[in-house]
């Protein structure tokens, strides 16, 4: 009998040094695919305002659409942990958060849901934890405080930045984050705050250092063609998606990937 992953697995593989595997996932074929190759964490990302719907930003991506995605991956997910986005203006007050918190579990099916911001955002995540819902954190990056992709830089560049998203990143755990995303920040960076940090970091375009790594699934099989410094085409040299994903995994647990040319 396959036994489903929860946080505290995260956690374990943080304190004994065995790297998290993400990748986005949007869909039940894929999703079976990702699950059956030994993913660790299946993301259901708002991303897929980009990916599948052709959009320019996430930031049109509703709630009833991040409900109908993350139910069709948890309804063919064994395995795998299950992170579903809160999307754009889903949180915008406790009350409202809270709401969809619950939606995103109860209809969708997600384990955790994982929330954009730092310090302002503190006492949302507070309130979501009292309902017993695990919360994933995001930092560096945040695509949806940009209406176009045109925005997507990396962040934390400044030593005032970057010790704004350290001081961020420890007010956010102590409302209760259980992990974090980092998205393209400098790899120093990631590796201080994870350092820093009693919680998993899962890294994009953040370095090898994080506890764990994520990439858009369409990204890394060479579909949606992005050319960005921290992507590799997984499927080049792969005979199928299914050899794709575990050489992804199995570079992640490595740490072959990201290599130093993926580093920011």
């Amino acid at each position: 009998m396959i036994t489903k992953l929860v946080i505290s697995d995260l956690k374990r593989m943080k304190e004994t040094g065995e790297k998290i595997a993400c990748l986005t996932s949007y869909d039940a074929s894929f999703a079976r695919l990702q699950d059956e190759a030994g993913i660790d964490v299946l993301l259901v990302g708002d991303s897929l305002g980009m990916v599948l719907h052709g959009d320019k930003s996430t930031r049109n991506v509703t709630m009833d659409d991040m409900i109908y995605h993350t139910r069709l991956v948890n309804n063919v997910r064994q395995r795998a942990l299950v992170i579903s986005d809160m999307p754009y203006q889903s949180y915008t007050s406790t009350e409202l958060a809270v709401g969809n918190a619950k939606r995103l579990v109860n209809e969708g099916g997600a384990d955790i849901v994982k929330l954009e911001g730092g310090e302002e955002i503190s006492d949302i995540i507070t309130a979501i934890k009292n309902i017993d819902i695990p919360v994933c954190g995001h930092l560096g990056l945040t695509p949806q405080s940009f209406s176009t992709s045109d925005g997507f830089k990396v962040q934390a560049t400044t030593e005032d930045a970057a010790e704004k998203l350290k001081q961020d990143a420890l007010l956010i755990q102590q409302a209760g984050c259980d992990c974090m995303v980092f998205e393209c920040i400098p790899a120093e960076v990631a590796k201080e705050v994870t350092q820093a940090l009693n919680i998993p970091t899962i890294g994009i375009g953040a370095g090898v250092d994080c506890d764990g790594q994520v990439l858009v699934l369409h990204d890394m099989l060479g579909i949606t063609g992005k050319k960005f410094r921290f992507l590799k085409n997984f499927l080049k040299g792969n005979d199928s998606i299914t050899d794709a994903i575990k050489t992804y995994i199995s570079e992640v647990k490595n740490k072959s990937f990201p290599a130093s040319e993926h580093f920011f």
